[in-house]
């Protein structure tokens, strides 16, 4: 089965940055694409990016021009680059990978907090 296994997380201040990964134990090529989501507090889980196979990206409004979406197939690993952090970029982030017709694959979740 597909394990997914976010890492990278942590506290930051506001300008700051961080980069999160998410390991796949399998070849990310055999989905249609992964993104990050992430959940706040009280909040419903919010899609913050997202790569398809071919290597397009869509972003979130709220992060557009501060986070990018990148990955290593490679290494089956995607990536956050989260920069100018903001504290309202505190929540768990999610990795998630989809593919038609199936339902989708969701890590654990880590979590970062990003103070004023």
């Amino acid at each position: 089965q597909v394990q997914l296994v976010e890492s990278g997380g942590g506290s930051v201040q506001a300008g700051g940055s961080l980069r999160l990964s998410c390991a796949a134990s399998g070849s990310i090529l055999s989905f249609n694409g992964m993104a990050w989501y992430r959940q706040a507090p009280g909040k419903q889980r919010e899609l913050v990016a997202s790569i398809t196979s071919g290597g397009s990206t869509n972003y979130a409004d709220s992060v557009k021009d501060r986070f990018t979406i990148s990955r290593d197939n490679t290494k089956n690993t995607v990536y956050l680059e989260m920069n100018s952090l903001k504290s309202e970029d505190t929540a768990v982030y999610y990795c998630n990978a989809w593919r038609r017709f199936l339902q989708p694959y969701w890590g654990r979740g880590t979590q970062v907090t990003v103070s004023s």
